[in-house]
């Protein structure tokens, strides 16, 4: 049974009632810049309704608290062209992550790669191309060899590394996704959604900055042929770093594009426009009415004591609680007044407790409506306690039922 269910008004900071359970929300509370707390702002405005875009689908998302902004057919599953080399850049820094591969390490083309259909870095077959030079003809230049030739050195065959892409999609929630190859040309169960294209996007930027601003380079030259990024709003608009476009006859013109300004990422993705200068505008139209009309702010930092549990039978009576990622929440911009916070804790129970178990709930409502909840977990392990500690919690729990 969860106890202490308590609202916190973040307007005026403080709990109604102040208990040793919530003074640590509180105090996390008041840290927060004291723009978010003041009062006496203006009036908050309702955003207007997004734009109208013409395209099969798309979506608009904070990067930071992954809350959507705005959406048309997000969850449809369509043919998503070359944004499918989003999976394949992002499985190519894992493995850069772990060691198993290395920038500089020498690839060897395979007459497969050479010979690839559409966009192409022009790598020649038999030639040894570095892994470096081979991301940046994909992700710059969009080249379907790079792609192939990626795939093969990673997993040892195309259709064995498409089999990691969907075990890959699997992890990170896209439920509308499934890969073919590489590099997305056309196949009967090759499709993926504009969410499920967010969330992809959104995990690359967060695990691999490192390797994600190269999706901000205008240009590439390799093989004595230079070949521009074909992401238009990398010239028009200097906030946006990203990310990749695509296009088929059967999927339309695609492009998933990212902004960052004063410290706000959104994410925005496009299907399906009906032409390269359709796709750039309606990212840009989009971007902008994110920006414009909301703002994100972190609440609690991941891994911060923001309450205490009791636990019964334990070699200590109090656990910490806290989030395990930052805490944010996207809102209409100057209507952080209107938030609530309440937080749910867990006093009933009973020690071995791990770190990581859900002791509890923190949310965040505007108007009655969730805008981002996180569960409470313990901080610390706490073991088991002595015999006469156990002894002594099982008649206070008698005496207390």
């Amino acid at each position: 049974m969860l106890q202490s269910n308590h609202l916190i008004d973040l307007k005026s900071g403080a709990p109604a009632v102040m208990n040793r359970l919530h003074l640590f929300a509180y105090l996390a509370l008041l840290l927060l810049p004291a723009t978010l707390r003041a009062e006496g702002a203006p009036p908050p405005l309702t955003p207007p309704p997004p734009p109208t875009i013409d395209a099969k689908a798309y979506i608009l998302i904070d990067a930071e608290s992954s809350a959507v902004i705005a959406e048309q057919h997000a969850d449809d599953r369509l043919e998503p062209a070359s944004l499918t080399k989003i999976m394949t850049a992002y499985i190519t820094f894992q493995e850069l992550a772990r060691g198993a591969l290395h920038l500089d390490d020498m690839v060897t083309i395979s007459p497969e790669a050479s010979k690839a259909e559409g966009s192409r870095m022009f790598a020649e077959g038999g030639s040894a191309i570095a892994v470096e030079n081979l991301l940046k003809g994909m992700i710059i230049q969009s080249g379907n060899d790079a792609s192939i030739a990626l795939a093969e050195r990673i997993a040892g065959s195309e259709s064995a590394f498409a089999d990691r892409m969907n075990q890959t999609a699997a992890q990170i929630g896209m439920t509308n996704t499934h890969f073919e190859n590489s590099m997305g040309l056309p196949k009967p169960n090759h499709f993926a959604s504009a969410r499920d294209m967010a969330l992809l996007t959104r995990a690359l930027i967060k695990e691999f900055p490192e390797y994600y601003q190269w999706h901000s380079l205008k240009e590439f030259s390799y093989n004595n042929i230079k070949q521009p990024n074909r992401n238009r709003l990398l010239w028009i608009d200097p906030t946006v770093d990203g990310v990749k476009t695509g296009h088929t006859d059967g999927a339309g013109y695609c492009l998933v594009a990212s902004a960052l300004r004063n410290d706000m990422r959104l994410i925005s993705v496009v299907m399906g426009a009906k032409s390269d200068s359709a796709r750039a505008s309606t990212n840009a139209e989009l971007l902008s009415y994110g920006f414009r009309f909301y703002e994100t702010r972190a609440l609690f930092k991941a891994h911060t004591k923001l309450a205490e549990a009791h636990v019964w039978k334990g070699s200590e009576s109090e656990v910490p609680l806290g989030v395990q990622r930052d805490f944010s929440v996207t809102f209409p911009r100057g209507q952080y007044d209107t938030l609530k916070a309440s937080m749910e804790v867990d006093n009933n129970s009973t020690a071995p407790i791990q770190a990581g178990d859900k002791l509890g709930e923190v949310k965040v409502t505007r108007n009655g409506e969730v805008m981002a909840q996180q569960n409470l977990v313990a901080l610390e392990t706490i073991e088991r306690g002595g015999l006469f500690k156990r002894l002594f919690d099982e008649i206070a729990m008698m005496i207390k039922k």
